[in-house]
């Protein structure tokens, strides 16, 4: 059902801290003109935990009206199975195409704590789940035992593979055969997990660098691996911005550089300043000074 890049848009602020549905309408449009496969609202990088529920469904009202036809998938992440349920319900109602579920961080549930949460969830829903497994993150495992349960539910279709481990995309595939839509989480093992066939990736630097995510899985795609590479390699510096407690800081300063936006961020969070700003300006820098020339595909 889903397949190829889907990014994990980032939410944007106005200088008074309210959305700007201006701005995320301009950026998601990027994202759709560059030839994204579907988009994803509200994740870690969206600053989840840091939105209103009302202000989840405008973020998800705007994705929809730039992405066409294409699947536009709610985040739920939620400390509460009410609470996301109520949230599940919600987005269906306002025309989200599918769910990304969460555990209910922070609390690191039982495997039949965790089953029953997304369960719910996807229940309350009535819309195609993908799961969202990241343990070095939440410290929550959703391992293949407890994805056997999952795959007896028509509605969980897919997962978002982030254990930093790159052998389980085949444990997957050995476990499940084509049962699941397997997405690559991370993005600096994205190469490596569509090598082993996963399907697609959720990507976060996509965000500032659209054209260059969506041709390295095209070319891959196409089996057109030495020139996938080529640009994977120009990317994993930015990529590994990806992999760091501020992902969201370095994003959307990224953000800054490639597609003149902006890097406000919600408290908690600040941007960054000083000498890890410094740092990170000096990765965008030196990539946009050797940006590649993309092949046709």
């Amino acid at each position: 059902m889903w397949r190829g890049v889907f990014p994990a848009v980032t939410t944007k602020f106005t200088e008074n801290g309210e959305l700007d549905l201006a701005e995320m309408e301009r950026c998601f449009g990027l994202q759709a003109d560059a030839g994204v496969d579907g988009i994803i609202v509200c994740g870690s990088l969206g600053e989840n935990m840091t939105l209103e529920p009302e202000e989840k469904l405008e973020i998800l009202k705007v994705a929809r009206s730039t992405a066409g036809s294409k699947p536009v998938l709610m985040t739920v992440c939620e400390s509460s199975t009410k609470r996301g349920a109520a949230a599940a319900k919600a987005a269906a109602k306002t025309g989200a195409s599918g769910f990304m579920i969460l555990p209910g961080v922070p609390y690191k549930s039982a495997p039949e704590e965790t089953l029953a949460h997304v369960q719910a969830i996807a229940t309350a829903g009535g819309l195609p789940v993908m799961v969202y497994n990241n343990p070095v993150a939440y410290g929550v495992d959703v391992t293949i035992p407890m994805f056997e349960e999952l795959a007896k539910d028509d509605l969980v279709v897919a997962m978002k593979e982030s254990t930093d481990d790159i052998r389980r995309v085949t444990d997957i595939f050995n476990a499940f055969g084509e049962r699941f839509d397997v997405f690559t989480g991370v993005d600096n093992l994205a190469l490596e997990s569509l090598l082993m066939g996963a399907h697609g990736w959720v990507a976060g630097l996509v965000v500032a660098f659209p054209k260059e995510t969506v041709a390295i899985y095209k070319l891959v795609q196409a089996g057109r691996l030495d020139e996938a590479r080529a640009i994977y390699r120009w990317f994993r510096p930015l990529l590994d911005l990806d992999v760091s407690t501020f992902l969201v800081q370095n994003i959307k300063l990224a953000e800054v550089y490639a597609i003149q936006s902006n890097d406000r961020v919600r408290a908690p969070r600040l941007p960054l300043a000083g000498e890890q700003r410094q740092r990170v300006v000096a990765v965008i820098e030196k990539a946009l000074a050797n940006r590649p020339e993309l092949p046709k595909f």
